[in-house]
């Protein structure tokens, strides 16, 4: 928990507290008193919290508490959208290797590391492929 109050401030004071209060309509005194983990008198709300990483763009606090949770936390790559004929192309592709990764892996009977590692690495791929059909969908 200290970690993650600790991003909190850090977010906070490493991102021009004045200006940074000023977007969210507190004072910066306001401000600075609830990121302040040595406070008790005054917390930072979720709204302020979210305020702060939105206004700053410091991702800080949402990493040392998906981290604290046992998550990594991976930013999303934005997907140019295409046509909806070529992103169901795609992804139907990309099923079409998660299909092959693992018939090749259930040859022997059993699914090695390695073998895992590639289908993980397929499943991701037609993640993404899923994900480009979803902003394309938004732009049809």
């Amino acid at each position: 928990m200290e970690a993650f109050l600790d991003a909190c401030q850090a977010a906070v004071k490493d991102n021009e507290p004045k200006t940074l209060a000023a977007k969210m309509g507190l004072s910066h005194v306001s401000l600075l008193q609830r990121a302040n983990p040595d406070n008790d008198a005054h917390h930072l709300t979720i709204e302020q919290l979210f305020g702060v990483m939105l206004h700053t763009g410091d991702h800080r606090p949402l990493q040392v508490l998906a981290r604290e949770l046992g998550f990594d936390l991976v930013a999303r790559v934005p997907q140019q959208p295409v046509s909806l004929n070529q992103a169901l192309l795609h992804l139907s592709s990309e099923m079409a290797e998660v299909t092959l990764e693992v018939c090749r892996a259930l040859e022997d009977g059993r699914v090695c590391q390695i073998e895992k590692a590639s289908i993980r690495r397929e499943i991701e791929h037609t993640r993404q492929k899923l994900d480009l059909l979803e902003e394309s969908v938004k732009v049809a």
